[in-house]
């Protein structure tokens, strides 16, 4: 019985920034569980690429480009995965860019690039999948937040500004959707390597943030996998408005040695 309250056969989910990174992580262990998933990124080469591996796995897919900034290709994979499979489950939200920059010297363009993609992406999605949810009665969304959601970190004010309102803004839809049946919550990761921060990570800056975390090390981007679909699946169907944090201690910590 509870191993069942885990599966998500049958289930349809769309991952956005689902080609890299988390996301493609994510969009590979929804599909372990039993969901079919269409992972939607920019670039054509790595959607067929995490489609093959999808389909690898048994599950049903699309090869689909989207980018969150342009409304009409998310709109295109939403009226598609309607069609062909009927229904849209769940909606995870994982693309995302930073950029460290002292904020003086921060040019408009940057801001602009990473809010559009990291905040307002993330809305355009929401949005653009989450009508069908209401529409029908039922949704999971799950958008990714970021230790910056509530810690400040050194040169990345875009970056942390982005992901505070990437928290607030999983609670006031949690709170707006509850009614129509449609759950929404974010995975909040600590550190883990990825092709987004591998630079920063080699720096000091590293080696600060293993100082800070309990366990002494990165995470491992499959140990995200377990929160996401725990969020996606029955096990959560009275969880909503909440930031699941996987992090290695980091926030519950105050002096470590």
């Amino acid at each position: 019985m509870a191993s069942s309250l885990f599966d998500l056969s049958g289930r349809v989910a769309v991952v956005t920034g689902g080609t890299s990174g988390i996301g493609r992580t994510l969009a590979l262990g929804l599909a372990d569980a039993g969901a079919d998933v269409v992972a939607v990124g920019r670039r054509e080469a790595l959607v067929r690429e995490v489609a093959g591996l999808i389909e690898a796995r048994g599950r049903r897919t699309m090869p689909l480009t989207a980018d969150v900034t342009d409304q009409a290709s998310l709109e295109r994979v939403r009226d598609a995965c309607l069609e062909q499979f009927g229904r849209i489950d769940v909606l995870l939200c994982a693309a995302g860019v930073t950029k460290r920059a002292a904020t003086l010297e921060m040019t408009d363009a940057d801001w602009e690039q990473i809010l559009a993609t990291n905040l307002t992406g993330t809305l355009r999605a929401c949005r653009v999948f989450g009508a069908a949810m209401v529409a029908r009665g039922s949704g999971r969304i799950i958008t990714v937040a970021s230790l910056s959601s509530f810690l400040g970190f050194f040169e990345v004010a875009a970056y942390t500004a982005s992901k505070s309102a990437v928290a607030g803004l999983t609670r006031a839809l949690a709170v707006e959707w509850a009614p129509a049946g449609v759950t929404v919550n974010a995975i909040v990761p600590g550190v883990f390597k990825t092709d987004l921060n591998q630079q920063l990570l080699e720096s000091g800056r590293g080696q600060e943030l293993l100082l800070r975390t309990p366990m002494r090390r990165f995470g491992r981007l499959d140990e995200l996998v377990g929160a996401t679909v725990f969020l996606a699946s029955d096990a959560a169907s009275f969880v909503t408005g909440q930031l699941v944090v996987v992090d290695g201690g980091i926030l519950a910590s105050g002096v470590n040695q």
